[in-house]
């Protein structure tokens, strides 16, 4: 398992008049987590739909482990290990929990039982609410079986949208905490996340976006500690 992932000069958006991304690079090397910050409309969450295949680059080349997988579709990139967790719309509400890992399964259905059990014993609070509906999870909960669904076609690399959108401080803390478990199994990480400073907390690197563009990128640590980025992204 290796999940280095390499995108650059990438430029997309949803209409030839419109382009979002604007010759946007960025690199996550094996067992990495990176966090992608910056203000509302930066293009945070389109530079995650081109890598995932949802949306496609006008120019610019994406490589996940030196393989070019620009141009493949949602489900081709799936396949080679990159597994995408949008903000909202991530989990099945009307099925259960099991339900939803067995959808995740999708990849390979003759493994979906034994993947299962292996999430259930990574998330015992997910296995004790197996048959429950999704609906009736916390936010939380809800975006721990998102990212346990994620899991179970056993990505390379994984892309995190706003993970901790809406939680209370403690459910984001213990989301972030499953974050650096998940990542502790030499999966790597790449997160668009608002809550900056948890954020650059827990990452190695992170990479600034300002109107679809690289502004700034380093060391989380040495970021979170600029005062100019503080002041300007984390609020003082």
């Amino acid at each position: 398992m290796s999940g280095r992932l390499v995108a650059e000069k990438l430029i997309a958006g949803y209409s030839a008049a419109d382009m979002i991304l604007k010759g946007v690079s960025l690199r996550v090397d094996p067992g990495e987590i990176v966090s992608v910050i910056g203000p509302n409309g930066a293009g945070k969450s389109t530079f995650f739909k081109v890598v995932a295949g949802l949306l496609p680059a006008r120019e610019g080349q994406v490589s996940l482990d030196d393989q070019v997988i620009t141009g493949l579709d949602a489900r081709g990139i799936a396949s080679l290990g990159v597994a995408f967790v949008p903000q909202e719309q991530n989990v099945f509400p009307s099925l259960s929990v099991q339900e939803n890992l067995e959808m995740g399964g999708f990849m390979e259905p003759a493994r979906t039982r034994q993947r299962i059990d292996e999430i259930f014993g990574r998330f015992p609070e997910l296995a004790e609410k197996r048959r429950r509906l999704a609906r009736t999870l916390s936010g939380g909960q809800r975006q721990i079986l998102a990212m346990a669904t994620a899991l179970m076609v056993e990505p390379k690399l994984l892309l995190l949208d706003e993970p901790s959108a809406g939680l209370s401080p403690a459910a984001a803390e213990r989301l972030f905490e499953t974050i650096l478990a998940i990542n502790r199994d030499r999966v790597s990480i790449a997160m668009v996340e608002q809550n900056a400073l948890e954020a650059l907390s827990i990452s190695s690197r992170a990479y600034i976006l300002v109107d679809g563009r690289n502004m700034r990128d380093g060391q989380a640590a040495e970021l979170a500690a600029d005062p100019e980025v503080r002041r300007i992204f984390l609020g003082g």
